[in-house]
């Protein structure tokens, strides 16, 4: 069989110490953070061996029954996510449920940050809820606006995995959280559920939101 030609030569990306450092200590500016230096060393010198070895998933179990390899060590966060969109696709199989319909509000504007006032779209969003409630849907609401105005919430880029392989293209996404480099607090985690079932959808996200 010939061997696959995997094309390399992008820049590297590996931080020295320092740099890691430079760019940690960036997130603690506030004056507040001044009396807590020796705690601060503390926590870099932790998220500097995590980063320095690579620990995206720090915390796993054991796969378990249904797995190709039960014995597969298996971050907890990703079985969380998936538990939480089987409970979804047993509600979604579930004749006697109520058939739901999801609204997306894309725009990030926000009465919350600099514009203060809330978008068009969201006052349109709000106009539509009660007419499908009406209509016998129980609705949910994505509003995009979130990551530009809540504290933690945040989208992670999907990586396009699928376009070198389907198989490394996991439901769900199995690229984050990565601890080691603080890609955390995905909110697709929390989507996933409310967005058509796993066997109707395999892709992680639209590479736009519209």
């Amino acid at each position: 069989m010939t061997e696959p030609d995997i094309r390399k030569g992008m820049p590297p990306v590996k931080l020295p110490r320092e740099e890691f450092e430079r760019r940690y200590r960036s997130r603690f500016a506030d004056p507040a953070f001044r009396p807590l230096q020796r705690e601060l060393e503390a926590i870099i010198a932790a998220a500097w061996d995590a980063y320095s070895h690579s620990r995206k998933s720090p915390v796993t179990r054991r796969a378990g029954s249904g797995f190709a390899d039960p014995g597969y060590e298996i971050a907890v966060d990703w079985l969380a996510t998936r538990e939480a969109m089987l409970q979804a696709q047993r509600r979604h199989d579930d004749a006697n449920e109520m058939p739901r319909i999801l609204i997306i509000n894309g725009s990030s504007r926000s009465e919350h940050t600099c514009p203060g006032e809330m978008s068009k779209t969201w006052r349109l969003v709000k106009l539509a809820e009660p007419i499908f409630v009406d209509m016998g849907f129980a609705v949910d609401i994505l509003d995009l606006s979130r990551p530009a105005s809540e504290f933690g919430k945040q989208i992670h880029p999907c990586k396009s995995c699928v376009s070198t392989s389907m198989a490394l293209c996991h439901w769900p996404c199995s690229c984050y959280p990565n601890y080691s480099l603080g890609q955390t607090d995905d909110w697709m985690n929390e989507i996933y559920p409310i967005h058509p079932p796993p066997t109707a959808r395999r892709q992680k996200k639209p590479s736009r939101w519209n």
